[in-house]
């Protein structure tokens, strides 16, 4: 293949801006902002489904606390309908000797249900300070998600800036390589892992790193200028510079 030695020297260019472009992609897709978002969000997460938790067993030692109150109200009101009963002084002398054994066993079961019930208001004290420090903490891991994906998408529109940029650029040195040099490129990117054009400097091939051979480079020196050599170990398009060592 035939290409003049600037359209060559513009192919280096090109692939520079191809390179960078490759970079870019690279990094876009392993930001480390990205896994710190992540993880953040897991956090978040799972923070909120402990605030939820949290509020469903406050909720459940709620109804607690009114069932509690409710059981302690019904025993006091039959306490206090026997006991005026028994000032009435109606009935037999059986019956209100009933009514005042009642009245004990009353008392002992509403002083049982009076300390069932501190005990679940106890417990409430507890679950509404486990609520508050988990809703705390809760909102503090969506603001850090927020500052976090404010990062991201700071990172990101500098990546897709410079992106746009390069692009331009791109789009204004392919067109001097020449159609036929440029679709060879291509070709070589797919095979080659996006580096299709190397210079030769000093002997060696930038692409693969590998020193040429005398045979490699008598056969470059005897090359035209305009003629499209490869290197014999990677077959990328290698170009010669002032800087080949020929």
């Amino acid at each position: 293949m035939k290409a003049d030695l600037t359209r060559q020297w513009r192919l280096l260019d090109l692939q520079k801006l191809d390179t960078r472009l490759d970079q870019l992609g690279h990094r876009e897709r392993t930001l480390p902002i990205q896994a710190q978002v992540t993880e953040a969000r897991t956090a978040a997460q799972r923070l909120s489904e402990d605030v939820v938790i949290a509020r469903t067993a406050l909720q459940d030692n709620a109804r607690a606390v009114s069932k509690a109150d409710a059981d302690v109200q019904l025993v006091r009101d039959r306490a206090d309908r026997d006991r005026k009963r028994l000032e009435s002084g109606t009935g037999t002398s059986k019956e209100l000797q009933n009514l005042q054994h009642e009245l004990e066993t009353l008392a002992r079961r509403q002083s049982e249900l009076e300390d069932v019930e501190l005990e679940v208001m106890e417990r409430a004290e507890s679950l509404q300070s486990d609520v508050t420090a988990k809703e705390a903490a809760q909102q503090e891991a969506s603001e850090r998600v927020e500052s976090l994906q404010a990062e991201q998408q700071k990172a990101l529109a500098d990546i897709v800036a410079e992106r746009e940029s390069i692009e331009r650029d791109r789009a204004n040195v392919a067109p001097g390589v020449g159609a036929e040099l440029l679709a060879l490129y291509e070709k070589l990117r797919d095979q080659m892992g996006g580096v299709a054009a190397a210079a030769l400097q000093q002997k060696r091939c930038s692409g693969c790193g590998l020193e040429l051979g005398q045979a490699d480079l008598a056969r470059i020196r005897a090359a035209a200028e305009d003629e499209v050599v490869r290197c014999e170990e990677c077959r990328r398009i290698l170009v010669r510079t002032a800087e080949s060592g020929l």
